[in-house]
């Protein structure tokens, strides 16, 4: 925003309210926030963006980070948005395939999957449904696995870790955030080769991530806070696709699980964590 002429304290005041997934939170932050009558709210993922425009179809609102605003009717549509929301999905749901494809490649003895998923969100449903689809070319058994919460995700994933050539796909959702730092260590307990949907796991110890730059999601979404602070309206900015995906490495988790990482694919890698 400094770089777009947005100065805090001089042109323009900021608040802001964390709540992680508190639904509880959440509900309580969004009446704050709308009651401060702000000329534009940004809110990250679906947990936030639902509560707001429950409470307000005046105040515009972007979003850095959404997987389907149309299917969660935040949006008439992709190019014409209608409402008072807009901003830049996570992944178009094609990218899911990437996942498997990108696990055969650094673990290829894996012939069964579990792909962790949120059923509270229909982006968790249909991003299960690419890998499936993709599966039988990679000769590879696709498992869902539900995440409600912190004891499910243990058991299922105990309950799934049964071969040496079993294998993890965590699809991307707030709950999965949530619950990261349980996931890659299940992983690494249970010696499973695993995909993440965001650099964050990687950094936590997690193998690999494949996944859009999250910085570079917040950069374009400050342009749009920008063209509405100057007088545009949501209703009229597209939704945008993500331009920038990061493919991430742990090379010291896959020595430990005794892979070695094709050297194509450590060529094409954005980062390679040591």
């Amino acid at each position: 925003l400094a770089r777009l002429g947005w100065t805090i304290g001089r042109n323009v005041q900021i608040d802001t309210r964390w709540a992680t997934t508190n639904a509880a939170e959440i509900r309580r932050h969004v009446t704050e926030m709308v009651a401060l009558a702000p000329d534009v709210i940004l809110a990250h993922g679906s947990l936030t963006v639902g509560p707001l425009l429950q409470a307000t179809r005046t105040v515009p609102i972007v979003f850095p980070v959404v997987s389907d605003p149309v299917a969660a009717g935040f949006v008439d549509s992709l190019s014409r948005p209608g409402g008072n929301a807009t901003g830049f999905m996570n992944y178009e749901y094609s990218l899911s395939g990437k996942w498997l494809e990108l696990l055969k490649q650094i673990a290829p003895r894996v012939t069964r999957v579990a792909v962790l998923r949120d059923t509270a969100q229909g982006s968790g449903t249909s991003q299960f449904a690419v890998i499936q689809a993709v599966a039988p070319s990679l000769r590879v058994e696709v498992n869902p696995l539900n995440m409600r919460d912190a004891p499910e995700i243990e058991r299922a994933v105990a309950a799934f870790a049964r071969t040496p050539n079993d294998g993890l796909i965590v699809t991307g959702s707030a709950a999965a955030t949530r619950h990261r730092d349980l996931i890659v260590t299940l992983a690494a307990r249970h010696k499973l080769p695993a995909v993440y949907f965001e650099r964050s796991f990687v950094a936590a110890g997690g193998l690999v991530s494949y996944g859009p730059d999250f910085i570079d999601q917040y950069r374009r979404a400050a342009g749009y806070v920008d063209r509405i602070l100057k007088g545009e309206k949501p209703a009229e900015l597209p939704v945008q696709a993500p331009t920038k995906y990061e493919l991430v490495i742990n090379l010291k988790t896959a020595k430990t699980l005794g892979l070695a990482v094709p050297p194509t694919l450590l060529a094409r890698a954005d980062e390679v964590i040591e």
